[in-house]
């Protein structure tokens, strides 16, 4: 949402202010700074012959050449918040979570459960927006193409989107790659 103008799409950066002191990436507290993107050198698999076809080559150098780069335990498209499993104002407090089975949860516990999910399922994101088009139809970014979506749907949107065919243009599509479950980042995914 933060980055989704026109004027972020077209200068293809994305380095928000964080609300704390509202420098970009929250530089000033030593959250982050904004940088150019690193890519990886290393060639697509034969399962992708295509070079520049799909948005989601080289993630997210077709919206954005520089975004925030956080430092120690922060993380986030503006390094406001904290990465998984640290808590705290300046996220240096350890905090252990455990996964469990539903089915191993009290009545009140998977009703609180539930709960939470079906409040996900009414509630719109406060800080991400959904493309509805790609780059190219948003005129290089000069037509920004986004919407809204409720939290849930937006983890439904991340799966869809990353495992979807290759638009090749006009009707014709690739099948044969999965940028999800043919990807490094399967397992942690699943």
């Amino acid at each position: 949402r933060a980055c989704a103008s026109s004027k972020n799409l077209m200068e293809k950066e994305c380095c928000p202010p964080w609300r704390g002191d509202w420098s970009p990436c929250g530089q000033l507290s030593g959250r982050g700074s904004c940088q150019d993107i690193l890519l990886s050198n290393a060639p697509s698999g034969p399962q992708f012959p295509f070079t520049g076809v799909d948005d989601r080559e080289s993630w997210p150098s077709v919206f954005y050449n520089r975004t925030c780069q956080c430092f120690g335990n922060f993380m986030g498209f503006n390094c406001g918040n904290c990465k998984f499993g640290f808590r705290g104002p300046n996220c240096t407090q350890r905090q252990f979570l455990v996964r469990r089975s539903i089915f191993d949860l009290s009545a009140p516990e998977k009703n609180k459960f539930l709960a939470y999910l079906t409040l996900a399922k009414h509630t719109t994101s406060p800080d991400y927006v959904i493309p509805i088009g790609t780059y190219g139809q948003m005129n290089n970014g000069s037509t920004p193409m986004f919407k809204d979506i409720t939290i849930y749907d937006l983890f439904v949107w991340m799966h869809y989107y990353v495992s979807r065919d290759t638009l090749l243009g006009g009707s014709e599509i690739w099948k044969d790659v999965d940028f999800a479950h043919e990807a490094p980042g399967f397992l942690p995914w699943h």
